[in-house]
């Protein structure tokens, strides 16, 4: 049997208050909860915003754009292969009668570099230009820039 404690027993007359949970940011936002608020004339809070329907942020001081910090510091543009460069290249290849893909091949790189390096869209590496200038027989390194 269940033991009952010695003495009175009290009762507590206070008032239980129960609260409903406060509704979300989510559903404050909701077309259907601002339509019910305004129809039952309840308080509706609008804030306009300052950068509504922009791209920007809006910021409280100067904004300092990083690529502005790092082509300040340093150069922007890749230096990448010149005409006399390029000419030198598809002359010395032609007159070996070699494709592309053949001097691709002897100096171990792909098709694409030889042909950035004739287009002049390549930024110079010493490597290669070092390895074509054995195949070629020509100098290319003393070119660069000119």
């Amino acid at each position: 049997m269940p033991t009952r404690t010695v003495g009175t027993i009290k009762q507590d007359w206070e008032p239980v208050v129960l609260h409903k949970t406060k509704p979300k940011a989510q559903d404050l936002r909701n077309p259907k909860a601002i339509n019910q608020a305004l129809r039952t004339g309840a308080e509706v809070l609008t804030v306009k915003k300052p950068t509504a329907g922009s791209n920007k942020k809006a910021t409280a001081g100067p904004v300092l754009n990083a690529r502005k910090l790092d082509e300040a510091a340093e150069p922007a543009a890749l230096e990448r292969v010149g005409g006399e460069v390029r000419h030198a290249i598809q002359k010395a290849r032609l007159d070996k009668k070699m494709s592309q893909g053949d001097l691709a091949k002897l100096i171990n790189e792909r098709v694409q570099v030889v042909q950035e390096y004739e287009n002049g869209k390549a930024v110079i590496n010493q490597g290669v230009l070092g390895k074509m200038e054995k195949v070629l027989g020509v100098k290319l390194r003393g070119k660069i820039g000119k």
